[in-house]
């Protein structure tokens, strides 16, 4: 039986040989999706798979298994390959059937037969795959520490070329003749054709080998979401069941790391004899996108993949397993998280029950247009020239695995691509802040705002954020029309004054502390809380958004009665929005205490801490009559 040693280092053998033994058999395809799955279901195994979120490209063994913690960026058009190729020995004419799934390159030491009957061209799909935007460094430090085999790849195997930064590897790429110069060996490189002794085969088809030219010198845009990010970007090749999958899916990916060197060849050399101008159907801005440098944008065969439901590594892939002994701590949990974040917000505990309810808010559904569960919260009050909302955003990405701080200037706004847009040049998505995964925290910076012209580019952006905040969508460009995409991204917006968007709750911040020094008080308080009640804290706020929530019969009948009562007096003392409001309250106070169906206890509490907000409010307007 092969050795883990075997199915990590070399999961093509292991391929290879199912596809021998299954004498052509139409399941061995099945077979082979069934092995790996089987073996990754042991969690110990899993993790000694090192990961390209971990460990560079350049430490890591070529046609070796990897996984990629990822976001799915964008999506290319299908793309053939030989699935099956048959080599001929040149000696003893004996035929030989392979398979060429899960590889880019062929390798074969016998001549191949193009022109066989028993070749099949098979389709397979690519995804764009970029690390998850905005990932907290916590989350990616936690990941790291817990897999094992962070380390492994370094001394594993001797790599046959020299080790290279990518910082060295951008440089081979804008100079392609040093690149090529270092690629020449003894051996050499054959191309499709069979010219010479053929070593190497390419198995795409050739409408994919003409991917060839970039002709460009410039360094390879990587197309990340969010400015400053790091990472590799990653060719997801999908076989099976690629329609599951959707752009902006987060995806833990399994797969076979190709990274193979005549992949750079073929996208530098733009004389190459491999590409035929007359076959050449793609623009070179395309052929430059779509088949980047191996060493900077490796490619990856999918094996297995698993759509990640959240990225906190604290808690196992299904949060509702880790549900029922975290729940018994809830209570407590949240008590000390309302005490921290109070101390966080100046000594203010409305605000902070307020910021743990938008903290746990999600989309858990959407009635025809209307997302259901969204709570953007609007915190105004924030000291306008000081550092203040940049230590309040640092706190929370403390606690929440994947946030943006997004400053509101009048620079950013009128200079930012904040909607993805259809490059039909290039053919492929560019990336914009917008584009977020699941549940990532978008902290708006309102408190920049200056006077100032907006231009056509500002007042786009200032749109799509409103559409975002109260319909939770982003319409994509597309040139001549745009492309609805829902997304689910908690909006919080620090304001001096009311905020020029739309929320769906207002609080007013009122500090009951004045501290000399905002900077080393917040470092203070974040210095003073240990690191196991830190993770408490973030286990609470992961876990609180999984969890299932009904109203009986019973309670609906009551807030219904409730609501009637309330409007006896005074109709325009409540309306349907307030209503609604206070339903969403209420889900969230119920979650937030653990609780999974409402009470008449959170109904009453929900109604207490919503007339507090609300006299807050009115006062605000008596003192600054200018306060919307």
């Amino acid at each position: 039986m092969p050795t883990v040693h075997d199915w990590i280092n070399n999961p093509l053998g292991i391929v290879e040989d199912i596809f021998a033994q299954s004498n052509c058999s139409p399941d061995w395809e099945t077979k082979v999706l069934e092995y790996f799955k089987e073996k990754l279901k042991d969690n110990e195994a899993a993790s000694w798979v090192p990961s390209l979120n971990d460990v560079p490209v350049h430490y890591l063994k070529a046609n070796s298994l990897v996984k990629f913690r990822c976001f799915i960026q964008d999506m290319f058009d299908p793309e053939f390959y030989m699935g099956v190729y048959e080599t001929v020995d040149p000696s003893s004419k004996s035929k030989v059937l392979r398979s060429g799934k899960y590889k880019d390159v062929a390798e074969c030491g016998h001549q191949v037969d193009l022109n066989t009957k028993n070749a099949v061209t098979l389709e397979r799909q690519t995804f764009y795959c970029v690390p998850i935007p905005g990932e907290s460094p916590w989350v990616k430090e936690s990941y790291s520490c817990s897999n094992p085999a962070r380390v492994v790849p370094s001394t594993s195997y001797a790599p046959c070329r020299h080790k290279r930064s990518y910082e060295e590897d951008e440089d081979m790429e804008t100079q392609p003749h040093k690149q090529k110069e270092q690629l020449a060996g003894p051996q050499g490189t054959t191309d499709i054709h069979g010219s010479g002794d053929p070593k190497r085969l390419e198995t795409e088809a050739p409408s994919s080998l003409s991917n060839a030219a970039s002709g460009c010198s410039s360094p390879l845009d990587l197309n990340f979401p969010l400015p400053g990010e790091k990472g590799p970007a990653c060719l997801v090749k999908v076989y099976e069941e690629w329609e599951l999958f959707k752009v902006n899916d987060i995806l833990e990916v399994y797969g076979i790391l190709s990274v193979d060197p005549v992949l750079s060849v073929i996208s530098e050399d733009k004389d190459s004899s491999l590409v035929d101008p007359m076959d050449c159907t793609e623009s070179v801005e395309e052929q430059r996108v779509h088949c980047p440098p191996a060493s900077l944008v490796p490619r990856l065969h999918m094996l297995y993949a698993h759509r990640l439901q959240h990225n906190n590594p604290l808690l196992p892939p299904a949060a509702s397993e880790a549900s029922s002994g975290f729940l018994n701590d809830v209570v407590s949990v949240r008590g000390e998280l309302l005490g921290y974040l109070t101390h966080v917000l100046l000594g203010d505990a409305l605000a902070a029950e307020y910021l743990i309810l938008h903290l746990i808010s999600t989309v858990y559904a959407r009635r025809d247009v209307l997302p259901l569960g969204k709570f953007t919260l609007n915190l105004s009050g924030c000291p306008h020239n000081s550092t203040y909302t940049e230590q309040l955003y640092r706190v929370i990405q403390q606690l929440i695995p994947s946030s943006f701080r997004l400053g509101m200037s009048l620079h950013n706004m009128n200079n930012l691509r904040l909607v993805p847009r259809k490059d039909y040049t290039a053919n492929r998505l560019l990336s914009g802040v917008l584009q977020l995964a699941p549940n990532t925290s978008l902290f708006l910076d309102e408190t920049q705002l200056e006077q100032g012209q907006l231009d056509s580019t500002g007042v786009r952006n200032i749109t799509a954020l409103g559409n975002l905040i109260s319909w939770q969508k982003v319409d994509y460009d597309f040139n001549y029309h745009q492309m609805e995409f829902p997304c689910n991204i908690n909006v919080l917006i620090a304001s001096e004054g009311k905020s020029l968007l739309p929320c769906d709750c207002h609080v007013r911040l009122q500090p009951q502390l004045a501290p000399p020094n905002l900077e080393q008080y917040i470092s203070t308080i974040q210095v003073s809380l240990s690191p196991s009640l830190l993770n408490k804290f973030r286990i609470y706020l992961s876990l609180l958004r999984t969890l299932d929530y009904s109203i009986s019969e019973e309670v609906t009948k009551a807030v219904e009665d409730d609501f009637v009562e309330m409007r006896k007096d005074d109709p325009q003392s409540i309306s349907a929005e307030d209503l609604h409001r206070l339903l969403v309250v209420a889900r969230l106070l119920s979650l937030s205490v653990g609780h999974t169906t409402l009470s008449r206890d959170r109904w009453m509490r929900a109604k207490h801490l919503e007339t507090l907000r609300t006299n807050r409010t009115e006062q605000q307007k008596c003192v600054n009559g200018n306060e919307p």
